[in-house]
């Protein structure tokens, strides 16, 4: 008996070795992934290149600058054509330059949409320059060949709009009045001139003005803050 215990001993010890050598423990589970993912799914993204690849701000528009391109020149001289729609106050057969005061002259057309979508902010400016202490009119010159269409357009404004404007009609001495302003292209419109009480051009804008626009016109005539 002492013999077969010898023999049986050996064997038990070599099945306990095998038994331990195969069996490995497994990772612990801890709910996340080993992998790292790329942001939105795009696998192989660099952050270090998508940080450099962000296109930079835009750089803050630079103001408006008003009368770039004026040169100084005495107001234009001549007798102009009227129109104002029935009931209206009748304007005077000549602009009045030069008598100590600034005039807004305003280049238009019916035909012009921006024209005619900024003639109340212009009556609007001309009330509050006047509040701060300017002396300032503000003359519409229309440059419309259809007298009808210009007459249907005052006919149709409020009491309060623009209901008689200067006419400057194709011909008949057009070309030589706004060249004394400077106006290189009739056909741009809108165009504001300020003249000044001297009777010098003093500004000369092409295209609508807007509302951002007042205080750079307020400091141009002297308007008080």
């Amino acid at each position: 008996m002492g013999r077969l215990s010898a023999l049986i001993l050996p064997v038990l010890l070599l099945t306990a070795c095998q038994n331990g050598e195969t069996a490995k423990p497994e990772p612990p589970v801890t709910g996340r992934s080993n992998a790292v993912t790329a942001p939105n799914g795009a696998a192989g993204t660099n952050p270090a290149s998508a940080t450099a690849s962000a296109k930079p701000s835009a750089a803050p528009a630079a103001p408006r600058k008003l009368c770039a391109d004026t040169t100084a020149r005495p107001a234009p001289k001549g007798a102009l054509k009227t129109a104002a729609a029935p009931g209206a106050t009748a304007l005077p057969g000549s602009l009045s330059f030069g008598v100590g005061k600034w005039v807004w002259v305003n280049l238009w057309a019916a035909w012009c949409g921006p024209c005619k979508e900024e003639m109340p902010r212009l009556q609007n400016f001309q009330s509050r320059l006047r509040n701060a202490g300017v002396m300032i009119d503000l003359a519409f010159v229309s440059l419309d060949d259809d007298e009808r269409q210009l007459s249907r357009f005052l006919e149709a404004q409020p009491e309060a709009g623009v209901r008689a404007s200067y006419w400057l009609p194709e011909g008949g001495g057009r070309d030589t009045w706004i060249s004394a302003l400077g106006v290189k292209d009739a056909g741009n419109l809108p165009v504001h001139a300020l003249i000044a009480p001297s009777g010098q051009l003093a500004c000369l804008i092409q295209g609508a003005v807007e509302e951002t626009d007042y205080q750079a016109i307020a400091d141009i005539v002297g308007a008080k803050r």
